[in-house]
């Protein structure tokens, strides 16, 4: 690292940055719903969701192989890509932060890597092993996440069907503290590893590494860069999952968490990056039916929709535009 180029530290610094907001935008995936269901107070929620977070990141690489060597061919991209992809990741983050929208900086990542090698290589720098991983973390996040809210919901419910609510609410406000932890970790394991690919990646292209290599400094580097961001905290975005998105109490909160968070680990061990964000979401929606159709906000949730729709074009097109404009001064 004592040889390290300027333009090389440079897209190191970019790679943390966005690692922190990461942190910082997706802490809610793990404590909007202990947060609202009073079952933790917010500074205990961060200062858990931090430490599970960083310790997630030491669980696996598959994920981080996955973006690092995966998505874009790294024999045909530059520092450069890495650079612009990055800065798409921070704008649109910070755009959907002050909508208080719980955006996904996986398929931010994914975008704006892949519209920055378009314009650094063309369509010969996007590899579809990796893509296909992206398109089955969508489906993943999607239906597994809702249908696992869903099913585990009327689970629950059939279970104690018998038992009192104040009885209920005590033995789910204990549970959901585990169920908070579990999310907070998974999170760290998926999200945490896809900077960590990338920053391998930097170093790589950087020649500060004679292959693709993930050293331990690197994850450790990474992990708790995102544990900053988780402490620093995303209220706005709390608030919109927590409160904004239907009504929850412990009960439900457990069961999004559990259903979320198994779908997340799912993917994690198959090399799968999705958006956790995605999966809280839709599995607080199915929690959220199991009470009729009206029990979900569904004009919050189309709001998200847009928002995750929107991301890829977004991202894609910010970091295609990006690395064309950033060619004509780096040389």
């Amino acid at each position: 690292m004592a040889g390290i180029e300027t333009s090389t530290l440079v897209v190191l610094l970019l790679v943390l940055a966005a690692e922190f907001v990461n942190g910082w935008t997706d802490a809610p995936n793990a404590i909007a719903t202990v947060v609202s269901t009073r079952v933790l107070r917010p500074y205990p929620a961060v200062l858990m969701a931090t430490a599970l977070n960083i310790a997630g990141a030491f669980a696996g690489q598959a994920v981080a192989h996955t973006i690092g060597k995966g998505i874009v061919n790294p024999a045909v991209i530059n520092l450069q890509t890495i650079a612009t992809a990055m800065i798409a990741i921070v704008c649109w983050s910070m755009l959907a932060w002050t909508r208080g929208l719980p955006t996904s900086e996986s398929h931010a990542l994914v975008a704006g890597l892949s519209g920055a090698a378009l314009a650094t290589a063309g369509p010969q720098a996007l590899l579809w092993e990796g893509w296909k991983k992206v398109l089955v973390g969508i489906g993943f996040s999607s239906f597994l996440g809702f249908g696992g809210g869903l099913l585990l919901m009327i689970l629950v419910y059939r279970i104690f069907f018998r038992a009192r609510p104040g009885r209920v609410r005590v033995v789910f406000g204990r549970l959901q503290i585990l169920s908070a932890a579990f999310m907070a970790f998974s999170h760290g394991n998926n999200d945490g590893q896809k900077f960590i690919g990338v920053f391998a990646l930097a170093l790589f292209l950087g020649g500060l590494t004679p292959a693709f290599a993930i050293p331990n400094w690197v994850v450790l580097l990474c992990a708790v860069t995102m544990g900053m961001g988780t402490a620093v905290g995303g209220w706005r975005i709390v608030r919109t999952m927590g409160l904004r998105l239907t009504k929850l109490e412990p009960v439900h909160g457990f069961c999004a968490e559990t259903a979320a968070a198994l779908t997340i680990e799912l993917a994690s061990r198959l090399g799968v990056p999705l958006s956790t964000t995605h999966t809280i979401n839709t599995a607080i929606m199915g929690v959220g039916s199991t009470r009729g159709f009206s029990a979900v906000r569904w004009g919050v949730g189309r709001e998200m929709v847009i928002a995750w729709i929107l991301t890829f074009p977004f991202c894609a097109f910010l970091g295609w535009g990006v690395t064309k404009i950033l060619r004509v001064f780096w040389h």
